[in-house]
């Protein structure tokens, strides 16, 4: 069990719930990293053991991008225990989010292949990546994060704070941008036309709920393709309103489709893959590995 320290991941209290429900029926090793060189270590002693990510998804996210940079995702089953903020990728795979009821999921359930998405610098998204709005979002959030968690005494900070105010700040001014996106070949919007964000998903949710792709499923050899061309005031307004309703994809202003191939190019934009940011870049493709790895979850 990979449990990141720095990151907050690792609670005790939950993980002992966890750990409870485990240890009469598994043997367990708990290990705590705080760096990439501690992470890949737990990984090269890890064998052909089951590995338990404990935490949310850039936890997961670590985890399965380092074990894709050594060749061997496809060697051990993963698990998680949920004890991010956001567990969207729990929430799409129907995950109890309860340390418990997650701990008995992992000894009842059943491994399942679980795609993944790969970009052309070898960069892995297990759950969603999206740019323009929902970039700059988690751009802004990410900074106000670090201020605000400054604020208070250990985990207890106003750090949680940033999510909110990089949404509101990004809903009142945010990047247009000109870009050419393609699902297999088939051009969905052009530079011609400004669009508030394009999302690709492999799983539901981004945001600790929010279903930008409602429907995907990241075990099922495809994924989800959300290009938003909501640019006016009002029609930004209406697209906010019905993301939160998850009832956004049946705007007219919203294309969605499903593919195993994405390219993104055109003016310079920023790049949320699973939480981390990355750019600003020009273009940029993803191609999905169908049942890259397999995931213990609820039978």
């Amino acid at each position: 069990m990979i449990a990141n320290s720095e990151a907050g991941t690792s609670d005790r209290e939950h993980l002992e719930e966890a750990l409870a429900v485990l240890r009469p029926h598994a043997s367990v090793e708990v290990e705590a990293t705080s760096s990439p060189g501690e992470l890949d270590g737990v990984l090269h002693r890890a064998g052909s053991r089951t590995i338990v990510v404990a935490g949310g998804d850039g936890s997961l996210h670590a985890v399965v991008s380092a074990l894709h940079k050594r060749n061997e995702l496809g060697r051990n089953h993963l698990g998680l225990l949920p004890l991010g903020t956001g567990n969207d990728f729990a929430r799409g795979v129907d995950l109890p989010l309860d340390p418990a009821e997650a701990a008995q999921a992992l000894l009842d359930g059943t491994p399942r292949p679980m795609d993944l998405l790969v970009d052309e610098t070898g960069q892995v998204v297990v759950n969603s990546v999206h740019v323009g709005a929902g970039a700059a979002a988690s751009r802004r959030a990410d900074r106000w994060k670090k201020r605000l968690g400054k604020v208070g005494v250990g985990k207890v900070n106003l750090g949680k704070l940033g999510y909110p105010i990089g949404a509101a700040l990004t809903a009142y001014d945010p990047p247009l941008l000109r870009l050419r996106v393609e699902v297999d070949g088939e051009v969905v919007v052009d530079v011609d036309e400004q669009v508030l964000m394009v999302a690709v998903g492999n799983g539901t949710s981004v945001g600790g709920g929010a279903e930008l792709t409602p429907d995907a499923d990241p075990g099922d050899g495809k994924a989800d393709v959300l290009v938003s061309r909501a640019t006016g005031p009002l029609a930004r307004l209406v697209y906010a309103a019905k993301l939160g309703l998850a009832s956004h994809t049946e705007l007219e202003e919203v294309a969605v489709l499903r593919g195993t191939r994405v390219s993104v190019s055109g003016e310079e934009f920023w790049i949320s893959a699973d939480g981390e940011i990355d750019g600003p870049e020009r273009h940029r493709s993803w191609e999905l590995h169908r049942a890259a790895y397999r995931m213990v979850l609820p039978a």
